[in-house]
């Protein structure tokens, strides 16, 4: 993941992937009596004549995983319809990175695609339910989270033949008939009561290669606790779900505190978070799973990481 720890004093984009142009998330880092740098003033080097969006493709371990691929259109109507061809096997298979692989079934087309207020409807070719029974969640699941990854896109109605899908032939999964995340990704079910369910959904590490790479993880639990604390106790245990999903949190790691305001998440954490308490560096890995994993659960644009009252990193989500 990119040449070592993010500093303060600096700005720079995460890279997910060693073939992704660049990720979906900027981070920028600055101490507290820093002002906000402008972003794009600071990256020169991108080529702004490619965009590169966020995909969620399957990894070796059949989860849906966050990486990136380029795109060449900024319109959100044409960018989907790109999306949705990287998404199919055999559809444009140069693009995806690798180590991941297409979902949706071949010679699947979109018949029709429209955006509106937010919302995406997709029409496909029938040859979208030739998807295998055991991969049939998981294809609704990438086309939802990497629709509605495109700025300005929030839901996503899907059409098979010109009949809204609301269920999946195979499982018998219902599915509502406008999607979004909250209809999770690589699910996961502990629980011990069918009352006072809570879903979160966590972003953890796997690695191919030199390279590492996010695998949200959304966890239905009988937790009544904010979203912050179980984001940062699930990451900071011993985490045994599957020994391919990693975390880089401390053990030790508390949440003292966490707020809301104005669109920004302000946690505040004892000092187990620090891999140097002289230098009070958090890595960078810790830094991305965390901020990931509040922009997956909580409507805000920015993370401040304080340890003890004093803030030490400030993350841009883009």
């Amino acid at each position: 993941m990119g040449d070592g720890m993010l500093k303060k004093l600096s700005i720079r984009k995460i890279m997910l992937s060693s073939l992704a142009l660049f990720a979906m998330l900027l981070i920028y880092i600055i101490p507290a009596n820093e002002n906000t740098l402008d972003i794009k003033e600071e990256l020169e080097y991108v080529n702004t004549n490619v965009e590169s969006s966020p995909i969620f493709l399957m990894d070796q371990n059949s989860y849906m995983a966050l990486t990136s691929v380029a795109v060449n259109d900024t319109n959100i109507e044409n960018k989907a319809k790109q999306l949705i061809k990287v998404l199919t096997i055999g559809g444009m298979d140069s693009k995806i990175p690798s180590g991941f692989s297409a979902i949706i079934p071949p010679n699947t087309e979109v018949l029709s695609l429209s955006y509106e207020d937010g919302l995406i409807k997709v029409d496909f070719s029938k040859d979208l339910l030739d998807v295998s029974e055991d991969l049939e969640e998981k294809m609704v699941e990438a086309i939802v989270y990497t629709l509605t990854s495109i700025d300005g896109v929030d839901k996503v109605i899907i059409y098979v033949e010109g009949d809204i899908l609301t269920k999946l032939p195979k499982t018998k999964i219902n599915l509502p008939s406008t999607l979004d995340k909250t209809f999770g990704i690589n699910k996961e079910f502990d629980l011990t009561s069918t009352k006072d369910i809570t879903d979160v959904t966590i972003y953890y590490i796997n690695q191919i290669n030199d390279n590492y790479y996010y695998v949200p993880v959304t966890k239905y639990i009988n937790d009544d606790r904010d979203k912050a604390s179980i984001i940062i106790d699930e990451l900071s245990s011993n985490f045994d779900f599957n020994k391919n999903l990693m975390s880089f949190l401390n053990d030790g790691t508390k949440l003292v505190s966490s707020t809301v305001k104005d669109g920004q998440m302000q946690l505040n954490f004892n000092e187990d978070i620090l891999n140097d308490a002289v230098s009070e560096d958090i890595s960078e890995e810790t830094l991305e799973m965390i901020s990931l994993s509040i922009g997956a659960n909580y409507d805000v644009k920015e993370v401040v990481f304080n340890v003890d009252d004093r803030e030490l990193y400030k993350i841009a989500l883009e």
